[in-house]
């Protein structure tokens, strides 16, 4: 069998700039969530308060508006809807019986994770119809590195000094 002749290297695609990188990457990853809200039932500041207390469990309006970065009065005018909804339970804090803690109901739960799995299976489809095996390949490989993007940021972010924003967040 004669030896295929070899094949001339190709030149390697020079790596983008990291600023680049951040640009598109901000831009694609909001084009993207403000894409999959579509599919959402909740408004974007509810659906935020009750996937706050989904993830992290049960803490008061002031934990919330802090962890949000808005004036408590803001929060405590959206957990009051929130609560009117049947979507929070308001009950004493165990430790200080000044404060008052808030925690999903089943209703809020409910709520929550319908739209999650809204999103889940827009974005499934999508991808489904959408990319080739190859293109899912090479998605499934980019995950890691979006974590790894995050993970660190989170690590190295100081403190959000920015003080409350008022209005609706």
């Amino acid at each position: 069998m004669p030896k295929q002749p070899k094949q001339p290297k190709q030149p390697e695609e020079p790596v983008p700039s990291p600023d680049r990188l951040a640009d598109a990457l901000r831009t694609t990853v909001g084009a993207l969530v403000r894409a999959t809200r579509s599919s959402d039932r909740l408004a974007s500041i509810p659906a935020t308060v009750l996937d706050l207390l989904d993830r992290q469990g049960p803490m008061t309006t002031a934990d919330l508006a802090a962890s949000r970065g808005v004036r408590h009065q803001t929060m405590a005018a959206t957990v009051k809807e929130l609560t009117e909804a049947g979507f929070l339970a308001v009950g004493p804090d165990p430790a200080d019986a000044r404060k008052r803690i808030l925690t999903l109901t089943q209703e809020g739960t409910n709520a929550i994770e319908a739209d999650r799995s809204d999103r889940v299976s827009l974005l499934a489809r999508t991808i489904a119809d959408g990319l080739t095996d190859d293109e899912q390949r090479l998605l499934a490989h980019a995950l890691p590195v979006l974590d790894r993007i995050v993970a660190r940021i989170a690590r190295s972010s100081p403190p959000d000094d920015r003080g409350p924003v008022t209005g609706a967040w």
